[in-house]
């Protein structure tokens, strides 16, 4: 049995054993994110801006299907699917047939989902949630692929950018350079000179970047996501944005020391919010969302002083620190005794160490 139909034999006992202990009869997987994790990497997505695909995977304790309509069918089979699947296939025009099979194939009993028909089906339990965000050694490489490709081609792009570009210029070679390495561009946020000290959030415009830029990007490829934040400077950074990027990296060390198996993300949260303040920015962390976990989205969850889920090992994580004009972001796995392994790391994109690790500076073209 080849390493995929292995990864999907052992999620799909963790499905059996999930439903064995909440007394359902099968469980809906309709999500990207959990199509991509069931499938071991398989993609239901057509339309990018969907949470929801083209197909979905059905599991009882006895048989595993993906139902999907006549379009999706044979291009599923061909290039998408691994071989632990049977294929349900209704007609595109008539929805009912689906729903009819999937009350047959459950005895009409209950049946949990990650998105659940309000009154019909019931969410799915936090124990599947977990498996879902601590990766096998299977997706882990996969994961690598991943954040190389996507730190690459921002590496690629940036080292190619102009002054006189527009922000959708250098977000569309973001893209570009995403899709030609097999990656959807998700995310991609670009901030030129005027606009970077504004906003956090900076969806590309047609103002031209000028002297510096930020570009931020969410790729998605075989389901996961890597994200990552460069900045490019047209001309020597001056003295007080290169203040701003020490402070910002010191700040960003300190949540990644924390990063070990049993570490809750609300400890994450707090070290953040201390250390903004003892760098002399008390406010900041209710500037921006600091990040959280990551995996099949672009955040499992976003830390706050309420998430007391615990970190565990073969976990990613994605730490996105701000201040006004800076950021620092990269996608890290948590290996065993606590090390942290940098998936989106490009050694040809200018960096310094910051306690052990090496961590991007501005690109000074």
């Amino acid at each position: 049995m080849n390493s995929l139909n292995q990864e999907v034999s052992t999620k799909l006992e963790l499905i059996r054993q999930t439903l064995t202990e909440t007394e359902a009869v099968g469980i809906r997987l309709r999500g990207t994110d959990w199509f991509a994790w069931a499938t071991a990497g398989a993609s239901n997505t057509v339309l990018l801006t969907t949470e929801t695909g083209i197909a979905e995977v059905l599991v009882t304790l006895q048989d595993a299907w993906v139902l999907t309509d006549e379009i999706e069918a044979q291009r599923l089979v061909n290039e998408e699917l691994p071989t632990n699947f049977k294929l349900n296939v209704n007609p595109w025009a008539d929805v009912t047939v689906r729903e009819a099979f999937v009350r047959n194939a459950t005895d009409g009993g209950k049946i949990l989902s990650d998105r659940p028909i309000p009154h019909v089906e019931k969410r799915l339990p936090p124990s599947l949630k977990e498996h879902k965000q601590v990766m096998m050694p299977s997706e882990l490489e996969r994961y690598r692929q991943v954040g190389r490709k996507a730190s690459e081609a921002m590496t690629e792009v940036l080292k190619a950018a102009k002054p006189t570009w527009t922000e959708y210029q250098l977000a569309g070679a973001g893209a570009e350079a995403l899709w030609a390495k097999g990656l959807h561009p998700a995310l991609i946020l670009v901030a030129g000179n005027r606009r970077l000290p504004l906003y956090r959030h900076a969806t590309p415009t047609g103002e031209e970047i000028g002297r510096e830029a930020m570009m931020v990007f969410c790729a998605r490829g075989y389901g996961l996501y890597a994200n990552l934040t460069r900045f490019v400077s047209f001309g020597k950074v001056s003295d007080q944005p290169t203040e701003l990027h020490r402070h910002i990296r010191e700040i960003e060390a300190q949540a990644l020391n924390l990063c070990k198996p049993g570490t809750t993300l609300n400890a994450v949260y707090e070290t953040l919010a201390q250390a903004y303040q003892q760098h002399g920015f008390p406010n900041a962390i209710r500037e921006h969302h600091q990040g959280g976990t990551t995996g099949y989205l672009s955040r499992e969850i976003i830390a706050n002083s309420t998430t007391t889920n615990t970190l565990a090992e073969n976990m990613a994580v994605a730490w996105n620190p701000s201040l006004p004009g800076t950021k620092i972001e990269d996608t890290f796995v948590i290996l065993d005794h606590g090390k942290l392994e940098n998936l989106t790391f490009d050694p040809n994109f200018r960096s310094v160490e910051v306690e052990g690790r090496l961590r991007p500076v501005v690109l000074e073209m």
